[in-house]
């Protein structure tokens, strides 16, 4: 071998114990940092509870006379937390059938009933879906060295949906209470017993006192310029309040304004834009216009694990805006039926239920509806809302006929048709479309049956509009520009024939 080579070979084996030194160094850096550094949950952890809101139920605690120890807020604010992220575990544990999350919320003796449930879960091919709505704890023992909770959590509402073979056998709501040990274990709290003590059926009291509303001559209402996103840096109160005098001046007594889901920042509401909405119920408060507010615009989901953050949106939005002089309807969700297939018919049933007595319990003294897509979904839990309303954009001949019908299944409570409309587009992607003119004739007629029947009505909508996100109609042309032209006003701002019939006409006067 020559010098050379041999000085090379030196050189490569030199290189090659600095780095591995070097490696062996950063590594025990590395460990000794970590042995060294404060625990972090969100990594000890399986689960992710605490880097999102994921469940957030009801929470009532009792007034404090426990025995042993004296407890102070931010202990007990511990224990709430770690005792509902328990929950939450176990109800994805047992939705999925897997144990991932059980050893981080549960002690060792605690661990091993809900693995046995599991397992037999597993075996018969089971799973429960489910969720707790509220909770009621009191504290009954704080342990003098601090580490030991005993509670009993009454009048906790439960939901649960039971799957057999992928398939929904049955759906349970009970009112239980339990017997709840905790122990401190690695600075957090965890579940050493939960044992339920009582336990039956659950049904939301009913709100027995009548609620009056007004005749509803109404509009579904967005800016023109900022279509399905009027909140956030595009609200301009000076345009809505300018809107709103000209929709009073046209004979209109109210509005249907949307809010949405995700962009109002679901449970954790968005208190910028929640002042805007009361900005807007002021604004339609001084045109003498009263409004019916869409609650979960844009959500879809359903999913049982997700209504606890649905109530908390819903909550803080209610208990913001339930005493306005403007407000007069609560809508639940725009046309929900339209998720049946893609979701469930029962999850969505389901859900809406649920959160009609929601809403009611946060506000009992404002009517309830939904706003189905069509007469034939409007009966679905009639007989829990305070008026009925759906949407109609199919054949005139055949409204006289479908309102009658719907009208002998329905004979207790008003009916709203909420949305209507027809679209004066011609062009490319529909040459044999309605005219303007057309579009007059129709708000014409459907105005003489409105007349006939005394339907109260909310037409869709106020303006012609420049663009539509696609999460309202998709990316077709077709349907994009056929949505554009819907408005009694142009995008030029010009009142289009159909203006005339935007409302009843007053009988004129006879001299």
């Amino acid at each position: 071998m020559s010098k050379i080579n041999k000085n090379i070979l030196r050189g490569v084996l030199l290189f090659s114990y600095v780095l591995i030194i070097a490696l062996v160094i950063y590594a025990f850096g590395a460990v000794y940092s970590y042995l060294n550094t404060g625990a972090d949950r969100s990594k000890m952890l399986h689960t992710e509870v605490k880097q999102i809101d994921q469940y957030l139920p009801e929470i009532t605690w009792q007034p404090l006379t426990n025995e042993g120890r004296p407890i102070d807020t931010q202990t007990l604010t511990a224990i709430e937390n770690d005792y509902l992220d328990g929950w939450f575990v176990k109800h994805v544990a047992y939705k999925t059938n897997t144990t991932i999350g059980i050893d981080d919320y549960y002690t060792e003796s605690a661990r091993q009933n809900l693995f046995n449930i599991i397992a037999i879960n597993s075996e018969n091919n089971t799973t429960v879906v489910g969720t707790t709505l509220e909770h009621h704890p009191t504290l009954e023992f704080f342990s003098e060295d601090g580490q030991l909770v005993v509670l009993t959590d009454h009048d906790v509402i439960e939901y649960k949906q039971i799957f057999k073979d992928n398939e929904l056998i049955t759906e349970i709501t009970e009112k239980s209470s339990y017997k709840v040990t905790l122990l401190l274990e690695d600075g957090f709290w965890r579940v050493r017993h939960m044992v339920k003590i009582k336990s039956e059926p659950y049904t939301a009291s009913q709100v027995s006192q009548p609620i009056s509303t007004t005749t509803i001559n109404g509009i579904n209402y967005y800016p023109q310029a900022t279509s399905w996103a009027m909140f956030g840096d595009n609200f301009d109160a000076d345009i809505i309040g300018s809107d709103f005098e000209l929709i009073q001046s046209t004979g209109l007594n109210n509005i249907r304004v949307f809010v949405p889901y995700e962009d109002f920042g679901k449970s954790d509401v968005n208190q910028h834009k929640l002042e805007q909405l009361i900005t807007l119920l002021d604004l339609a408060e001084t045109a003498n216009l009263k409004v019916m507010v869409t609650l979960f615009d844009f959500y879809g989901d359903y999913s049982v694990l997700d209504w606890t953050l649905t109530q908390q949106h819903a909550k803080t939005i209610i208990n913001a805006i339930k005493d306005h002089e403007a407000l007069a309807v609560w809508d639940i969700k725009n046309e929900p039926n339209l998720d049946f297939e893609s979701r469930g018919k029962t999850l969505v049933t389901a859900w809406l239920a649920h959160m009609i007595d929601f809403v009611k319990s946060q506000d009992p003294n404002h009517a309830v509806t939904i706003g189905w897509s069509n007469a034939e979904s409007a009966t679905i839990l009639k007989e829990k809302l305070d008026l009925v309303s759906f949407h109609y954009y199919e054949d005139l001949e055949a409204l006289d006929t479908t309102f009658k019908a719907l009208k002998t299944k329905i004979t207790d409570k008003p009916i709203v048709i909420t949305e209507y409309g027809l679209s004066s587009y011609i062009g490319l992607w529909n040459p044999f479309g309605n005219s303007e003119d057309d579009q007059a004739e129709y708000h014409k007629t459907i105005q003489t049956v409105f007349s006939e029947h005394d339907i109260q009505f909310m037409s869709w909508t106020l303006y012609d509009f420049d663009k539509i996100p696609k999460e309202v109609v998709g990316r077709l042309p077709w349907r994009q520009n056929a949505q554009k032209h819907f408005g009694f006003i142009d995008e030029k701002g010009i009142r289009k024939p159909s203006f005339l019939f935007i409302t009843k006409k007053k009988p004129s006067v006879q001299h």
